[in-house]
């Protein structure tokens, strides 16, 4: 048959469509597979090739489930409110509600290209009203639980962007849509309580299937670590500064105490303070660097120590001084710490800087040339002395700090609250009233959604207050409770609201009552298969499980960890073996290859170029090499005749279904493909295969390559769609060789091999080995003195 792909895809895209085929259905007596991939951002520039791998993986292990059986969700939706659209939108002077269908409009039309079997009848937008309706519902439920905040603090501001943003999208010192450098700025910060939930977001990654690597980076962002919360007096009053540190047991060599430019016992002693000036000074050099430029371990120490109040270390009864240093933020633990220099870098450092002495209380480094971070043996440590063991020494200290009330075990977290607010106004209206005589009061749930009002001027302010600021008929309202005079919050969510909740959504779309129904979340959940980048392994994974675990906990989703499964796939570089860009030239429009070589080349290309979790150049040859197989595919039509087994065949048949079959749940399609290449091989030597053989080889080859094997399945006169037939099954008994090929030896040396039965006798073996024409010559005079056979392996003649 001839591989005309541009004929065979349109036609079978549009036979897909019509059929609905791809649609999960209502018959939850099936065994059920939900299969989700992380829905897109639907930029302007449309579809790259790392969509394509994205979404490749789970797309051939849902085709097979269909194939198998399985009542498949394979949904897919658009995340679609952001400061990208919305910064585009103002330079075009396009609404971003335009922008967005468009945008959508050119993404669906894209992935429809390539075939893949998504449920269109699914389909979810964030920005849509009846989407967002119960975003806003989810906020206000953890409003009413207190779970959601407002504070003053510093925020990470980008001045290009006009927007706040949380540490999570600032890491670098970079704003994460524009990449310009980011400014401190104090602001009024809505806040989600997510550290009340950092313990139950640890337990649950032992309910889970995680990627090792992926598990590792969840846990290391929350951050839990075990210490002690220790009070440090201050001289000459009644004061102290609480700290929090994970080894209390060095605290005898704590010489300094460091806090943050803007802890609050500055202003409270102001007029004890010899050097304010020079304090008030440093702090107004510190609110011009970012937290990111702040904390950064290879930079230069800086500092001013605080004339006129001091510390007593509280394991020695010595006075300390205290210093202010811009690495200490008031945002991270208590913003003061104890300074032990001879046993911490940056501490040391610090110490040899501003002449502070430095106590060895662990032995086994030199402290005169850097500090020593290992362990060993306590000394200049008073009732510690001599204590080997780390463990032994806190649980000591802790012991006396308890006893004397000067301090207690605690917990602490690297992750912190989550900032939950945009001054931008494509995002989520957040639902909260403000009285000037009830507070904050929550938009009715009635009234929800809470209309995004449409508006012509969507500009941020120059002093970065949302433009729905500017609007008077929607600021201006009545409070809810009282109902006197009161004014709308104007900020909007981020935009990682939207998709920490849009796996629920999917389960039921279109329910306007709840954001799913009962019947359809217990059914579907927990997702049995979540495949993404590793780059949302943290934030957006966190945020959503955060989410998650708080509807289960107010009855609201019948199980308490969504995904099941989490797995990742690598990046495709640019041919050159760099990360694909623009300004590189080196970036492969997966579009020019669909128009070229066709959409199942793609598939079979983006899968077999390597491991799927690994990162992998793009290759335009290997791109050729997968078009020869699919037209070699096609051109064995030639070949077929008969039906049941062909001799010879048999059993490369079996052991490639199987190979396959264990591939796909493996993520080993580059491997699975391999297979399939090498039974094409197999089968052009032989010149020929049955109908049903043809069946099992179009079968496991129909998730990769759909549009092609659908139009072969067809052409030997079925009638039902391949992508519903039964997956193919193999015999275990025929994956075993019935013939197997042996070393064989002479005196300990190879020689030669022979292809003997597996169930061939030991001397019918060795007498097949000595008839061998090669071996017989290499024997021939020779004294046999031993003969030695290891079944299935290698015979050897020990001869002389």
């Amino acid at each position: 048959m001839k591989y005309d792909f541009d004929r065979i895809e349109n036609k079978w895209q549009q036979k897909w469509e019509e059929a609905g085929i791809f649609k999960a259905t209502e018959d939850h007596s099936k065994p059920k597979f939900y299969a989700l991939v992380e829905f897109p951002y639907p930029s302007g520039a449309g579809m790259h090739v790392g969509h394509i791998k994205a979404y490749s993986g789970l797309e051939v292990v849902s085709r097979k489930r269909r194939m198998q059986g399985y009542n498949v969700l394979f949904p897919i939706g658009f995340d679609a409110y952001g400061l990208p659209t919305e910064n585009y939108a103002i330079k075009t002077g396009t609404h971003p509600r335009i922008v967005t269908d468009n945008n959508i409009a050119k993404f669906t039309s894209q992935l429809k290209r390539v075939g893949f079997s998504f449920d269109w009848s699914r389909v979810v937008d964030t920005t849509e009203e009846g989407y967002y309706k119960w975003t806003q519902w989810i906020f206000r439920k953890m409003f009413d639980e207190g779970l959601v905040f407002r504070a003053t603090t510093l925020v990470n501001y980008c001045p290009h962007c006009k927007v706040v943003l949380s540490n999570e999208d600032s890491q670098g010192g970079k704003c994460d849509i524009c990449h310009s450098d980011i400014v401190q700025k104090s602001k009024d910060v809505w806040y989600l309580r997510i550290t009340e939930y950092a313990d139950k977001l640890l337990e649950g990654l032992d309910k889970v299937d995680y990627l090792p690597n992926v598990r590792l980076q969840q846990e290391n962002w929350i951050g839990r670590s075990e210490g002690a919360f220790v009070n440090f007096a201050l001289t000459g009053c009644d004061e102290k500064l609480r700290i929090y540190t994970t080894r209390c047991d060095t605290m005898f060599g704590a010489t300094f105490m460091v806090i943050a430019p803007e802890h609050p016992i500055i202003e409270k002693y102001r007029d004890r303070i010899t050097n304010i000036d020079a304090l008030d000074a440093y702090k107004e050099e510190c609110a011009k660097k970012t937290e990111f430029e702040r904390t950064q371990l290879v930079k230069d120490k800086t500092g001013v120590r605080i004339e006129g109040i001091a510390a007593v270390n509280p394991a020695t009864g010595k006075d300390i001084p205290i210093y202010i240093s811009d690495y200490v933020m008031m945002g991270y633990g208590t913003g003061a710490i104890m300074a032990v220099p001879a046993h911490d870098e940056r501490d040391y450092e610090f110490a040899k800087k501003f002449g502070i002495d430095i106590i060895e209380v662990i032995k086994g480094g030199d402290i005169s040339v850097e500090a020593y971070t290992g362990d060993g043996e306590m000394v200049n440590s008073g009732f510690l002395n001599g204590i080997k063991t780390k463990k032994e020494a806190i649980a000591k200290m802790l012991e006396y700090l308890a006893e004397r009330g000067l301090g207690e075990k605690g917990v602490q977290y690297k992750m912190k609250d989550w900032a939950f607010n945009r001054q931008r106004y494509w995002g989520e209206p957040i639902p909260i009233i403000h009285c000037p005589k009830c507070g904050m009061v929550g938009v009715p749930y009635e009234e929800l959604p809470l209309r995004l009002p449409d508006v012509e001027n969507f500009e941020p302010g120059e002093g970065g207050e949302s433009p729905l600021a500017k609007i008077e008929s929607y600021v201006n309202c009545t409070c809810p409770k009282c109902h006197g005079p009161a004014k709308r919050e104007t900020d909007t969510m981020p935009q990682w609201a939207g998709s920490s909740w849009y796996f629920l959504r999917y389960c039921d779309p279109n329910n306007t009552e709840a954001l799913a129904s009962k019947e359809a979340l217990d059914y579907w959940m927990p997702v049995d298969w979540y495949n993404g980048g590793m780059e949302h392994v943290t934030r957006h994974m966190i945020y959503s499980r955060f989410w998650h675990r708080f509807l289960y906990d107010i009855g609201a989703v019948p199980v308490d960890e969504p995904y099941a499964k989490r797995t990742a796939q690598g990046l495709i570089l640019g041919p050159d073996g760099d990360k694909m860009s623009k300004s590189k030239g080196n970036v492969v429009d997966p579009n020019d290859v669909v128009a070229e070589f066709g959409a199942d080349v793609l598939r079979v290309y983006i899968l077999f170029m390597g491991d799927y979790a690994s990162a992998a150049p793009w290759s335009e040859s290997s791109v050729k090499g997968c078009k020869r197989f699919l037209d070699r595919i096609a051109g064995m039509t030639e070949l077929v005749k008969g039906s049941g087994a062909t001799p010879g065949l048999e059993s490369a048949f079996h052991k490639t279904i199987k190979k396959v079959t264990e591939d796909i749940e493996d993520m080993k399609f580059n491997t699975a493909i391999a297979a399939m290449m090498a039974l094409v091989n197999d089968i052009y030597d032989a010149g020929t295969l049955t109908v049903d053989e043809f069946k099992m080889l179009i079968g496991i080859l129909c998730p990769f390559a759909p549009h092609l094997t659908e139009e072969l399945w067809e052409s030997l006169g079925e009638k039902e769609f391949l992508a519903l037939s039964p997956w193919p099954a193999y015999d275990e008994a025929k994956t075993v060789d019935n013939e197997v090929e042996i070393a064989v030896q002479i005196s300990g040396k190879l020689k030669g091999t022979i292809t003997i039965s597996v169930d061939a006798a030991k001397d019918d073996v060795i007498a097949q080995a000595k008839a061998d024409e090669k071996i017989a010559a290499l024997l021939e005079g020779k004294q046999i003195v031993k003969e030695i056979y290891i079944p299935g392996k290698i015979v050897n003649i020990v001869a002389k």
